[in-house]
């Protein structure tokens, strides 16, 4: 067996994500196939690479070493594509990652009124989208940091807070008893199954301890959040879902009493420059769908009657 380009973006996808299920669902593989293609991996190198755990995978020192070699391969090689497929459509493109969000359609489409000719690349894992900007695969991340669960930010990396903490929601199948109220109690959803992605950097260990906060132990589903929107429009389960969410017929999002879930949302660039180019078409794309959300108006106004109307909320930077 020679190692391939396949093999060294396999290993520097388990170590950026820190898991063979994130770094298959990254790669567009099944873990099996992921666990089999390291397995030869490190029969051809002569050891294992990773340690694997109950918590994830982290590099032995040989994966550091073959890591420290890869990665560089990997970066001029992606280098090389981009800038050969700039030099062939006459521009230059910007390379954005991000993990879900409302905002990302306005923010593109700002972008492009501005001149860029941007890209996008979608991951559930904060972590790895800010490794590969520090890698030089992506020019900027948009990324969230879940509440208590620090992101691993490479030091290289410049930042730029868009909202210091925004709380969460839940969304729930519009006729469930609960949806009634504008506030909803953790305790009145105890008797639902709730549907978390266990993929997405901290999300899971925030809900568990929004779970034993709350002194309650509901039923817990595995899934990403594409298939809960599914699910919860039948009446199968609640899930959490970020405050920009716009309600729908089949589904109501509502705030958790207390705010027990936040998030932190960041920017992040190898430069202040670079920051400087993309940060203020952000700002006013997520602007624009916080004012179209229920949700997040409620939060940025709660003494305003609902029926109130659409209302410019301060900047998402200055909560």
């Amino acid at each position: 067996m020679e190692l391939e380009v396949r093999h060294l973006r396999a290993l520097c996808a388990i170590a950026d994500t820190g898991s063979l299920h994130r770094a298959a669902r990254q790669l567009g593989v099944s873990q099996p196939s992921l666990s089999t293609q390291l397995r030869r991996i490190e029969q051809e190198l002569g050891g294992p690479l990773f340690l694997r755990s109950h918590t994830g995978c982290r590099p032995t020192p040989l994966g550091r070493l073959v890591l420290s070699r890869a990665r560089p391969l990997m970066s001029d090689l992606h280098l090389l594509v981009t800038e050969a497929r700039a030099a062939a459509t006459g521009g230059t493109e910007l390379r954005i990652g991000a993990t879900a969000s409302k905002a990302l359609a306005g923010w593109l489409r700002r972008l492009r009124a501005r001149g860029h000719n941007p890209s996008l690349h979608m991951n559930v894992s904060p972590n790895a989208l800010l490794h590969m900007v520090a890698a030089g695969r992506l020019d900027v991340a948009f990324v969230h940091e879940v509440e208590g669960c620090p992101l691993r930010v490479p030091a290289e990396l410049r930042l730029r807070v868009l909202v210091e903490r925004e709380p969460q929601c839940v969304s729930l199948p519009a006729d469930h008893p609960a949806a009634v109220k504008q506030e909803v109690d953790v305790a009145d959803l105890a008797g639902d199954r709730w549907m978390i992605d266990p993929t997405v950097d901290g999300e899971w260990d925030a809900v568990l301890r929004m779970f034993r906060d709350a002194g309650v132990s509901p039923h817990l589903l595995h899934g990403d959040y594409h298939t809960a929107d599914v699910l919860v429009a039948t009446g199968e389960v609640v899930t959490v879902c970020q405050p920009t969410r716009t309600p729908r017929p089949d589904m109501a999002v509502r705030r958790l009493r207390g705010d027990p879930l936040g998030v932190r949302l960041i920017a992040a660039a190898r430069t202040e420059t670079d920051l400087d180019g993309v940060y203020p078409a952000l700002e006013e794309a997520y602007g624009e769908v916080a004012r179209q959300a229920p949700a997040y108006r409620e939060w940025r106004h709660p003494d305003r009657p609902a029926s109130d109307g659409p209302r410019r909320p301060p900047s998402p930077a200055l909560p």
